[in-house]
């Protein structure tokens, strides 16, 4: 009732907040008024209680070797799960792979899979298969964690780059849904797909990422729908910044990248912005190596109600609240008003 009576208020009767906005092209002003939403958007999300039993059901993982994936196959095998940890690095002896292997459970098991080879989420899916105690039920949930980053200004990255990223990023989670969706179809199950805010919201320097992660809610999208006659429930989680708790970046490895992209730039586009230009945008990125969060625990819990409730969201955005509302900013208004925001 409390709902049906705001949601039936009218406007002009709510309280809210001005913002006042300077149109600079004719120096008019215009006064935007703000309402606020009936809820506080933070890194903990209040979830519904968990309906699922999970003991012994089967969930692959893939990029287990180190952050949120070596995280989600340790917490979902405390879960209850039959944990298939893919694992980018098993054959070379990781030490991620080594420390879930030391925990000499039957229900944890690493997976040497690179989500690039088709070869090997073949393998995986047989392994999966043959471990399943009747593979007529099928396996209950999929977990597309692997993915990598780079970044660049368009003119500065070059197309092996943009393939690259994609060739991870989207086609790797396409390659993997579509071999273990078999499986999944006949236990009804769960495909949770680790995108980004970044999928949501454009950003300088990040096309190659941001390409490939906004592919990765499209496809979800189409996925979820043609899923959902068949009883398979499809997720997206968003995360914000966790550079620092996934060491996504080192300032040896901006370096690194940078001096090859620098090496490799067409002779013109190296003329035009120069070198202090670039260095300026190299150091830029270089601060962000210990910046956003450190906690991983509300992607985890994401995860796993995405796998455990009776009914999962369509999307969970584990983040903090400046990037929070900024999402919500750059994907709702007009890109007039973002663009003055967040650009200008």
């Amino acid at each position: 009732m409390m709902l049906a009576a705001r949601l039936f208020r009218p406007l002009s009767q709510l309280p809210g907040k001005t913002l006042s906005v300077c149109d600079r092209e004719n120096w008019t002003r215009h006064t935007l008024l703000f309402y606020p939403a009936s809820f506080t958007a933070s890194t903990r999300r209040t979830y519904a209680s968990e309906a699922d039993e999970a003991s012994g059901k089967a969930v692959l993982v893939t990029g287990c070797d180190s952050g949120f994936g070596f995280s989600l196959a340790k917490h979902l095998h405390s879960k209850g799960f039959l944990v298939f940890a893919g694992c980018l690095l098993k054959d070379k002896g990781d030490a991620g792979v080594e420390e879930l292997d030391s925990l000499k459970s039957d229900r944890l098991r690493t997976v040497q899979l690179n989500v690039c080879n088709g070869e090997e989420i073949e393998k995986a899916v047989e392994t999966v298969r043959s471990s399943l105690k009747d593979p007529e039920k099928g396996m209950w949930g999929l977990v597309n964690n692997a993915g990598i980053s780079t970044f660049g200004e368009v003119e500065f990255t070059s197309m092996e780059t943009y393939k690259e990223v994609a060739e991870v990023n989207l086609w790797g989670t396409v390659r993997t849904t579509k071999s273990f969706l078999p499986l999944l179809r006949r236990a009804k199950g769960r495909v949770v797909n680790i995108s980004s805010m970044l999928g949501r919201m454009a950003n300088p320097a990040r096309s190659p990422y941001c390409i490939t992660k906004f592919g990765v809610e499209a496809f979800s999208d189409c996925l979820r729908y043609e899923m959902h006659p068949l009883g398979v429930k499809v997720s997206v989680v968003e995360p914000g910044n966790f550079i620092a708790a996934t060491s996504l970046y080192s300032p040896e490895r901006i370096q690194a990248i940078a001096k090859k992209m620098w090496d490799e730039l067409p002779e013109v586009v190296r003329k035009d912005y120069g070198k202090e230009y670039f260095d300026e945008k190299i150091a830029k990125m270089e601060t962000y190596c210990n910046s956003g969060s450190t906690d991983t625990s509300s992607v985890i819990d994401a995860v796993t109600h995405a796998l455990t409730a009776a009914t999962p969201y369509t999307r969970y955005h584990p983040m903090d609240y400046y990037w929070w509302l900024r999402m919500q900013i750059m994907t709702h208004f007009p890109g007039a008003i973002s663009d003055m925001i967040y650009i200008h």
